[in-house]
Protein backbone atom coordinates (compact mmCIF):
# COMPACT_ATOMS: atom_id res chain seq x y z
CA UNK A 1 0.00 0.00 0.00
CA UNK A 2 1.10 3.53 -0.52
CA UNK A 3 0.55 5.89 2.35
CA UNK A 4 0.30 9.93 1.38
CA UNK A 5 1.49 12.31 4.19
CA UNK A 6 -0.29 15.51 5.06
CA UNK A 7 2.33 17.39 7.26
CA UNK A 8 0.02 20.30 9.17
CA UNK A 9 2.21 22.61 10.81
CA UNK A 10 0.67 26.72 11.63
CA UNK A 11 -2.36 25.84 9.80
CA UNK A 12 -1.12 25.06 6.55
CA UNK A 13 0.20 21.78 4.90
CA UNK A 14 3.99 22.04 4.76
CA UNK A 15 7.08 19.54 3.69
CA UNK A 16 9.92 20.00 5.84
CA UNK A 17 13.48 18.63 4.98
CA UNK A 18 15.15 16.63 8.32
CA UNK A 19 12.00 17.95 9.85
CA UNK A 20 12.75 21.82 10.69
CA UNK A 21 13.56 23.28 7.04
CA UNK A 22 11.01 24.45 5.58
CA UNK A 23 10.69 23.57 1.93
CA UNK A 24 7.45 24.11 0.40
CA UNK A 25 3.57 25.02 2.20
CA UNK A 26 -0.15 24.81 1.09
CA UNK A 27 -3.16 25.68 1.84
CA UNK A 28 -5.70 23.30 0.94
CA UNK A 29 -5.67 20.46 2.69
CA UNK A 30 -9.25 19.08 2.21
CA UNK A 31 -8.28 18.76 -1.25
CA UNK A 32 -5.55 16.56 -0.80
CA UNK A 33 -7.11 14.60 1.00
CA UNK A 34 -9.98 13.51 -1.24
CA UNK A 35 -7.38 12.97 -4.07
CA UNK A 36 -4.63 11.01 -2.00
CA UNK A 37 -7.79 9.26 -1.08
CA UNK A 38 -8.10 7.16 -4.41
CA UNK A 39 -4.68 6.08 -3.95
CA UNK A 40 -4.48 4.76 -0.52
CA UNK A 41 -4.98 5.60 3.32
CA UNK A 42 -3.81 9.16 4.11
CA UNK A 43 -1.30 9.74 7.10
CA UNK A 44 -2.70 13.26 9.01
CA UNK A 45 0.35 14.42 10.60
CA UNK A 46 0.10 17.33 13.63
CA UNK A 47 3.36 18.53 13.43
CA UNK A 48 2.34 21.34 16.03
CA UNK A 49 1.33 18.91 18.30
CA UNK A 50 4.01 16.55 17.97
CA UNK A 51 6.33 19.73 19.46
CA UNK A 52 4.42 20.64 21.73
CA UNK A 53 3.77 23.70 20.01
CA UNK A 54 -0.36 23.73 20.06
CA UNK A 55 -2.09 21.94 17.72
CA UNK A 56 -4.08 21.90 14.95
CA UNK A 57 -7.14 19.17 15.90
CA UNK A 58 -9.73 21.93 13.91
CA UNK A 59 -8.64 22.02 11.10
CA UNK A 60 -7.38 18.05 11.35
CA UNK A 61 -10.92 16.76 12.09
CA UNK A 62 -12.78 17.43 9.28
CA UNK A 63 -10.18 15.65 7.10
CA UNK A 64 -11.26 12.40 8.64
CA UNK A 65 -14.55 12.22 7.28
CA UNK A 66 -12.87 13.03 3.89
CA UNK A 67 -10.44 9.91 3.47
CA UNK A 68 -9.41 7.54 5.13
CA UNK A 69 -7.30 8.73 7.24
CA UNK A 70 -4.02 7.40 10.39
CA UNK A 71 -3.72 10.19 12.54
CA UNK A 72 -0.49 10.96 14.84
CA UNK A 73 1.54 13.76 16.09
CA UNK A 74 0.75 15.13 19.85
CA UNK A 75 -1.28 11.78 20.42
CA UNK A 76 -0.53 11.48 24.07
CA UNK A 77 -3.44 9.84 26.08
CA UNK A 78 -5.72 6.57 25.14
CA UNK A 79 -8.44 9.37 25.51
CA UNK A 80 -7.18 11.53 22.41
CA UNK A 81 -6.76 8.50 20.41
CA UNK A 82 -10.49 7.19 21.44
CA UNK A 83 -11.91 10.42 20.14
CA UNK A 84 -10.04 10.68 16.88
CA UNK A 85 -10.86 7.26 16.65
CA UNK A 86 -15.03 8.25 17.05
CA UNK A 87 -14.43 11.28 14.88
CA UNK A 88 -13.58 9.35 12.15
CA UNK A 89 -10.12 8.24 12.07
CA UNK A 90 -8.71 4.65 11.06
CA UNK A 91 -5.32 4.32 12.66
CA UNK A 92 -3.68 6.34 15.20
CA UNK A 93 0.05 6.56 15.11
CA UNK A 94 2.17 7.38 18.28
CA UNK A 95 5.76 8.42 18.81
CA UNK A 96 7.81 9.26 21.17
CA UNK A 97 5.79 8.68 24.23
CA UNK A 98 5.53 4.97 23.38
CA UNK A 99 8.94 4.72 24.34
CA UNK A 100 9.08 7.50 27.40
CA UNK A 101 9.08 5.01 30.35
CA UNK A 102 7.46 6.56 33.54
CA UNK A 103 10.03 4.30 35.71
CA UNK A 104 12.92 5.97 34.30
CA UNK A 105 13.77 9.54 35.06
CA UNK A 106 15.79 12.56 32.96
CA UNK A 107 16.54 12.18 29.04
CA UNK A 108 19.73 10.75 29.02
CA UNK A 109 21.08 8.05 27.29
CA UNK A 110 19.52 4.45 28.30
CA UNK A 111 16.84 6.40 30.48
CA UNK A 112 14.50 5.20 27.84
CA UNK A 113 12.67 2.62 27.54
CA UNK A 114 9.07 1.11 25.63
CA UNK A 115 6.24 2.18 27.89
CA UNK A 116 4.42 -0.80 27.95
CA UNK A 117 1.74 0.83 30.45
CA UNK A 118 0.57 3.69 28.05
CA UNK A 119 0.97 0.96 24.97
CA UNK A 120 -1.56 -1.79 26.78
CA UNK A 121 -3.89 1.43 27.71
CA UNK A 122 -4.22 2.06 23.80
CA UNK A 123 -4.68 -1.71 22.75
CA UNK A 124 -7.87 -1.61 25.16
CA UNK A 125 -9.15 1.88 24.40
CA UNK A 126 -8.85 1.42 20.43
CA UNK A 127 -7.52 -1.91 19.61
CA UNK A 128 -3.95 -3.59 18.20
CA UNK A 129 -5.66 -3.44 14.47
CA UNK A 130 -5.94 0.53 14.95
CA UNK A 131 -2.11 1.23 16.42
CA UNK A 132 0.77 2.44 14.51
CA UNK A 133 4.00 2.95 16.58
CA UNK A 134 6.15 5.11 15.03
CA UNK A 135 10.31 4.18 15.36
CA UNK A 136 11.59 7.07 14.11
CA UNK A 137 15.63 6.33 13.59
CA UNK A 138 19.06 6.68 12.59
CA UNK A 139 22.43 5.49 12.02
CA UNK A 140 24.33 4.94 15.26
CA UNK A 141 27.84 6.44 15.24
CA UNK A 142 30.54 4.73 15.03
CA UNK A 143 29.29 3.54 11.42
CA UNK A 144 28.65 -0.24 12.55
CA UNK A 145 24.52 -0.18 10.38
CA UNK A 146 22.76 -0.22 13.77
CA UNK A 147 20.01 2.10 14.12
CA UNK A 148 19.26 3.85 16.84
CA UNK A 149 15.63 5.45 18.07
CA UNK A 150 15.11 8.83 18.44
CA UNK A 151 12.29 11.36 19.71
CA UNK A 152 10.88 15.24 20.77
CA UNK A 153 10.90 15.36 16.61
CA UNK A 154 13.95 13.60 16.14
CA UNK A 155 16.02 15.61 18.66
CA UNK A 156 16.23 13.45 21.01
CA UNK A 157 18.45 10.09 20.87
CA UNK A 158 17.07 7.36 22.94
CA UNK A 159 19.85 4.89 23.16
CA UNK A 160 17.48 2.08 22.15
CA UNK A 161 17.85 -0.51 19.43
CA UNK A 162 15.84 0.18 16.43
CA UNK A 163 15.36 -3.70 15.46
CA UNK A 164 14.90 -4.64 19.03
CA UNK A 165 12.92 -2.12 20.60
CA UNK A 166 10.45 -2.47 17.35
CA UNK A 167 10.22 -5.80 17.74
CA UNK A 168 9.36 -5.83 21.08
CA UNK A 169 6.84 -2.61 20.13
CA UNK A 170 5.31 -5.16 17.42
CA UNK A 171 2.73 -6.64 20.25
CA UNK A 172 1.45 -3.50 21.16
CA UNK A 173 0.54 -3.04 17.23
CA UNK A 174 -0.73 -3.73 13.97
CA UNK A 175 2.10 -1.65 12.22
CA UNK A 176 5.48 -0.08 12.70
CA UNK A 177 5.80 3.39 10.73
CA UNK A 178 9.90 3.16 10.39
CA UNK A 179 11.27 6.78 9.20
CA UNK A 180 14.72 6.69 7.93
CA UNK A 181 15.50 10.28 9.74
CA UNK A 182 18.49 11.55 8.11
CA UNK A 183 16.99 10.61 4.38
CA UNK A 184 13.79 12.72 5.37
CA UNK A 185 13.23 15.29 3.01
CA UNK A 186 15.95 14.84 0.81
CA UNK A 187 14.82 12.67 -1.80
CA UNK A 188 18.87 10.75 -1.89
CA UNK A 189 16.56 7.79 -1.34
CA UNK A 190 16.36 4.96 2.07
CA UNK A 191 18.37 2.85 3.60
CA UNK A 192 16.81 -0.69 2.86
CA UNK A 193 18.81 -2.32 4.83
CA UNK A 194 16.99 -1.33 8.28
CA UNK A 195 13.65 -1.64 6.60
CA UNK A 196 15.07 -5.71 5.96
CA UNK A 197 15.58 -6.16 9.49
CA UNK A 198 12.73 -4.63 10.86
CA UNK A 199 10.81 -7.10 7.97
CA UNK A 200 12.85 -10.17 9.29
CA UNK A 201 12.32 -9.41 13.06
CA UNK A 202 8.57 -8.79 13.02
CA UNK A 203 7.63 -11.95 10.73
CA UNK A 204 4.38 -11.96 9.42
CA UNK A 205 2.34 -10.48 12.75
CA UNK A 206 3.32 -6.63 12.31
CA UNK A 207 2.91 -4.30 8.90
CA UNK A 208 5.69 -2.61 8.21
CA UNK A 209 5.74 1.42 6.64
CA UNK A 210 8.67 2.87 5.27
CA UNK A 211 9.18 6.66 4.79
CA UNK A 212 12.45 9.00 4.24
CA UNK A 213 14.14 9.99 1.43
CA UNK A 214 12.36 7.46 -1.15
CA UNK A 215 12.51 9.36 -4.71
CA UNK A 216 12.09 6.48 -6.82
CA UNK A 217 9.18 3.99 -8.47
CA UNK A 218 12.49 1.32 -8.12
CA UNK A 219 12.52 1.89 -4.38
CA UNK A 220 8.88 1.28 -4.07
CA UNK A 221 8.47 -2.10 -5.81
CA UNK A 222 11.63 -2.92 -3.70
CA UNK A 223 9.77 -2.50 -0.99
CA UNK A 224 6.96 -4.22 -2.09
CA UNK A 225 9.19 -6.95 -2.72
CA UNK A 226 9.59 -6.96 0.59
CA UNK A 227 6.16 -7.05 1.78
CA UNK A 228 6.20 -3.17 3.37
CA UNK A 229 4.23 -0.24 2.53
CA UNK A 230 5.48 3.20 1.66
CA UNK A 231 4.60 6.57 3.08
CA UNK A 232 5.74 9.30 0.31
CA UNK A 233 6.25 12.83 1.22
CA UNK A 234 8.46 15.49 -0.58
CA UNK A 235 8.80 13.28 -3.75
CA UNK A 236 5.39 13.06 -3.95
CA UNK A 237 4.60 16.52 -3.77
CA UNK A 238 7.50 17.85 -5.75
CA UNK A 239 6.19 15.84 -8.29
CA UNK A 240 8.82 12.87 -8.58
CA UNK A 241 6.65 10.40 -7.96
CA UNK A 242 2.92 10.29 -8.76
CA UNK A 243 0.64 7.99 -6.58
CA UNK A 244 -0.73 6.36 -9.45
CA UNK A 245 2.98 5.21 -10.08
CA UNK A 246 3.16 4.32 -6.65
CA UNK A 247 0.30 2.41 -6.30
CA UNK A 248 0.69 0.55 -9.32
CA UNK A 249 4.87 -0.39 -8.46
CA UNK A 250 3.32 -1.54 -4.87
CA UNK A 251 1.19 -4.63 -6.18
CA UNK A 252 2.87 -7.98 -6.61
CA UNK A 253 2.44 -8.40 -10.16
CA UNK A 254 5.04 -10.82 -9.92
CA UNK A 255 2.71 -13.57 -8.32
CA UNK A 256 -0.22 -13.01 -11.39
CA UNK A 257 2.37 -13.25 -14.02
CA UNK A 258 3.50 -16.65 -12.69
CA UNK A 259 -0.25 -17.78 -13.26
CA UNK A 260 -2.59 -15.55 -14.10
CA UNK A 261 -1.36 -13.48 -17.87
CA UNK A 262 -0.11 -10.42 -15.44
CA UNK A 263 -3.80 -9.83 -14.32
CA UNK A 264 -5.49 -9.24 -11.42
CA UNK A 265 -8.82 -9.66 -10.18
CA UNK A 266 -10.26 -5.83 -9.83
CA UNK A 267 -13.78 -5.84 -8.01
CA UNK A 268 -16.17 -2.88 -8.65
CA UNK A 269 -18.24 -1.96 -5.67
CA UNK A 270 -20.61 0.84 -5.29
CA UNK A 271 -20.39 3.39 -2.70
CA UNK A 272 -22.96 1.85 -0.15
CA UNK A 273 -21.11 -1.56 -0.58
CA UNK A 274 -22.99 -3.36 -3.26
CA UNK A 275 -20.79 -5.61 -5.30
CA UNK A 276 -21.33 -4.91 -9.16
CA UNK A 277 -19.16 -5.96 -11.39
CA UNK A 278 -15.63 -8.34 -11.05
CA UNK A 279 -12.95 -7.98 -13.92
CA UNK A 280 -9.39 -8.46 -14.59
CA UNK A 281 -6.64 -5.62 -14.99
CA UNK A 282 -3.68 -5.21 -15.65
CA UNK A 283 -0.67 -2.28 -15.58
CA UNK A 284 -2.25 -0.32 -18.07
CA UNK A 285 -5.18 -1.02 -16.50
CA UNK A 286 -4.48 0.61 -13.22
CA UNK A 287 -2.67 3.45 -14.40
CA UNK A 288 -5.77 4.71 -16.87
CA UNK A 289 -8.31 3.94 -14.36
CA UNK A 290 -6.44 6.74 -12.27
CA UNK A 291 -5.73 8.58 -15.51
CA UNK A 292 -9.41 8.82 -16.72
CA UNK A 293 -11.18 8.56 -13.42
CA UNK A 294 -12.93 6.23 -15.04
CA UNK A 295 -12.83 2.46 -14.05
CA UNK A 296 -11.06 -0.12 -16.74
CA UNK A 297 -10.16 -3.47 -17.33
CA UNK A 298 -7.67 -5.74 -19.62
CA UNK A 299 -10.77 -8.02 -22.01
CA UNK A 300 -9.00 -11.15 -21.89
CA UNK A 301 -11.71 -12.52 -24.73
CA UNK A 302 -10.55 -9.17 -26.77
CA UNK A 303 -6.53 -8.99 -25.28
CA UNK A 304 -6.91 -5.32 -25.07
CA UNK A 305 -7.66 -2.36 -22.80
CA UNK A 306 -11.40 -2.04 -21.83
CA UNK A 307 -12.98 0.54 -20.39
CA UNK A 308 -16.66 -0.22 -18.50
CA UNK A 309 -19.08 1.58 -20.69
CA UNK A 310 -17.17 3.11 -23.38
CA UNK A 311 -19.56 1.78 -26.29
CA UNK A 312 -23.00 1.39 -23.85
CA UNK A 313 -22.04 4.94 -21.91
CA UNK A 314 -22.35 3.44 -17.78
CA UNK A 315 -19.35 4.10 -16.77
CA UNK A 316 -18.22 3.70 -13.73
CA UNK A 317 -16.21 6.67 -11.99
CA UNK A 318 -13.60 5.99 -9.73
CA UNK A 319 -13.62 7.12 -6.19
CA UNK A 320 -10.99 4.98 -4.73
CA UNK A 321 -8.68 1.61 -5.60
CA UNK A 322 -7.33 -0.06 -2.50
CA UNK A 323 -5.28 -3.64 -2.82
CA UNK A 324 -6.26 -6.61 -0.79
CA UNK A 325 -4.11 -7.49 1.93
CA UNK A 326 -1.88 -9.77 -0.74
CA UNK A 327 -1.68 -6.86 -3.13
CA UNK A 328 -2.87 -9.71 -5.48
CA UNK A 329 -6.53 -7.80 -5.99
CA UNK A 330 -8.16 -4.93 -5.75
CA UNK A 331 -10.96 -3.35 -4.93
CA UNK A 332 -12.35 -0.26 -6.81
CA UNK A 333 -15.23 1.70 -5.20
CA UNK A 334 -17.09 3.43 -7.78
CA UNK A 335 -20.34 5.75 -8.56
CA UNK A 336 -22.35 4.30 -11.44
CA UNK A 337 -25.56 5.97 -13.06
CA UNK A 338 -26.85 2.94 -15.13
CA UNK A 339 -26.54 -0.55 -15.02
CA UNK A 340 -23.16 -2.36 -14.27
CA UNK A 341 -23.90 -5.34 -15.79
CA UNK A 342 -24.10 -5.80 -20.08
CA UNK A 343 -27.21 -7.86 -19.46
CA UNK A 344 -29.06 -4.57 -18.18
CA UNK A 345 -28.58 -5.64 -14.10
CA UNK A 346 -28.21 -2.87 -11.99
CA UNK A 347 -25.26 -5.50 -10.67
CA UNK A 348 -23.46 -8.60 -12.63
CA UNK A 349 -24.71 -10.26 -9.27
CA UNK A 350 -28.38 -9.39 -9.06
CA UNK A 351 -30.94 -7.76 -11.24
CA UNK A 352 -32.55 -5.10 -8.98
CA UNK A 353 -30.76 -1.97 -7.12
CA UNK A 354 -30.42 -2.21 -3.74
CA UNK A 355 -32.81 0.14 -2.08
CA UNK A 356 -30.74 2.23 0.60
CA UNK A 357 -30.83 5.65 2.45
CA UNK A 358 -28.42 7.39 0.22
CA UNK A 359 -30.64 6.13 -2.81
CA UNK A 360 -33.86 7.82 -1.43
CA UNK A 361 -31.94 10.84 -1.14
CA UNK A 362 -30.58 10.49 -4.39
CA UNK A 363 -34.14 10.24 -6.00
CA UNK A 364 -35.47 13.23 -3.39
CA UNK A 365 -32.20 15.86 -4.89
CA UNK A 366 -33.37 15.18 -8.18
CA UNK A 367 -36.89 15.89 -7.67
CA UNK A 368 -35.90 19.21 -6.36
CA UNK A 369 -33.43 19.86 -9.51
CA UNK A 370 -35.93 18.58 -11.99
CA UNK A 371 -39.11 19.02 -10.74
CA UNK A 372 -41.51 17.00 -12.63
CA UNK A 373 -45.13 17.73 -12.98
CA UNK A 374 -47.17 16.45 -10.10
CA UNK A 375 -44.04 15.89 -7.97
CA UNK A 376 -44.96 15.97 -4.22
CA UNK A 377 -41.76 16.29 -3.11
CA UNK A 378 -40.99 18.77 -4.83
CA UNK A 379 -43.82 21.06 -2.98
CA UNK A 380 -42.35 20.50 0.30
CA UNK A 381 -40.71 23.59 1.17
CA UNK A 382 -38.97 24.19 4.53
CA UNK A 383 -41.89 25.27 6.67
CA UNK A 384 -44.14 22.32 5.51
CA UNK A 385 -42.01 19.51 5.35
CA UNK A 386 -41.20 20.34 9.14
CA UNK A 387 -44.87 20.22 9.80
CA UNK A 388 -44.41 16.53 8.08
CA UNK A 389 -41.85 15.52 10.11
CA UNK A 390 -43.55 16.25 13.44
CA UNK A 391 -46.80 14.55 12.54
CA UNK A 392 -45.06 11.70 11.27
CA UNK A 393 -43.36 11.38 14.39
CA UNK A 394 -46.48 11.68 16.66
CA UNK A 395 -48.02 9.27 14.27
CA UNK A 396 -45.39 6.76 14.57
CA UNK A 397 -45.40 6.86 18.27
CA UNK A 398 -49.03 5.94 18.48
CA UNK A 399 -49.03 3.29 16.08
CA UNK A 400 -50.26 -0.27 17.79
CA UNK A 401 -49.29 -2.97 14.95
CA UNK A 402 -46.32 -4.46 13.24
CA UNK A 403 -47.28 -3.13 9.76
CA UNK A 404 -48.31 0.68 11.78
CA UNK A 405 -44.70 1.02 12.89
CA UNK A 406 -43.46 -0.14 9.76
CA UNK A 407 -45.81 2.63 7.12
CA UNK A 408 -44.99 5.50 10.09
CA UNK A 409 -41.35 4.70 9.98
CA UNK A 410 -40.94 4.93 6.26
CA UNK A 411 -43.16 8.00 6.23
CA UNK A 412 -40.95 10.18 8.65
CA UNK A 413 -37.87 8.32 6.93
CA UNK A 414 -39.00 10.40 3.77
CA UNK A 415 -40.15 13.13 5.32
CA UNK A 416 -36.75 13.91 7.34
CA UNK A 417 -34.76 12.97 4.52
CA UNK A 418 -36.56 15.94 2.53
CA UNK A 419 -35.68 17.93 5.34
CA UNK A 420 -32.25 16.96 5.18
CA UNK A 421 -31.78 17.54 1.45
CA UNK A 422 -33.21 20.74 2.01
CA UNK A 423 -30.58 21.30 4.21
CA UNK A 424 -27.76 20.02 3.11
CA UNK A 425 -27.19 17.23 5.09
CA UNK A 426 -25.96 14.50 3.93
CA UNK A 427 -27.40 10.46 4.67
CA UNK A 428 -23.23 10.04 5.07
CA UNK A 429 -23.34 12.98 7.57
CA UNK A 430 -25.99 11.31 9.54
CA UNK A 431 -24.38 8.11 9.64
CA UNK A 432 -20.69 9.83 10.64
CA UNK A 433 -21.99 11.52 13.42
CA UNK A 434 -24.11 7.72 14.40
CA UNK A 435 -20.77 6.26 14.02
CA UNK A 436 -18.49 9.16 16.52
CA UNK A 437 -21.24 8.25 18.66
CA UNK A 438 -20.88 4.34 18.70
CA UNK A 439 -17.47 4.45 19.29
CA UNK A 440 -16.98 7.38 21.49
CA UNK A 441 -16.82 5.75 25.35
Amino acid sequence: MVIASIDIQNGRVVQLRQGAELVLQRDNAGELAEEFDRYGEVAVIDLDAAMGKGNNHGMIEPLLRKAECRVGGGVRSAARAAELVSLGARKIIVGSLAFCDPEKKGAGSGEYGLNRAFLETLTEEIGRERLIIAVDARPRAGGDGRYEIYVNGWKTPTGLSLVETAQAASVYASELLFTCVDREGTMTGIDMEPVKRLRDACGDTCRITAAGGVSTREEIAALAALDCDVQLGMALYTGKISLADAFTDSLDWKKCEEGSRGLMPLIAQSADGQVLMTGYADREAVSESFRRGKLCFHSRTRDKLWMKGENSGNVLTLRRMRADCDRDALLAVVENEGPACHTGAWSCFGTNRRYTWELLQAIIAERFRNPSPGSYTATLDNELVREKVAEEAAELCGAKTRDEVTGEAADLLYFATVLLTREGVSVQDVLDELDRRHKKK
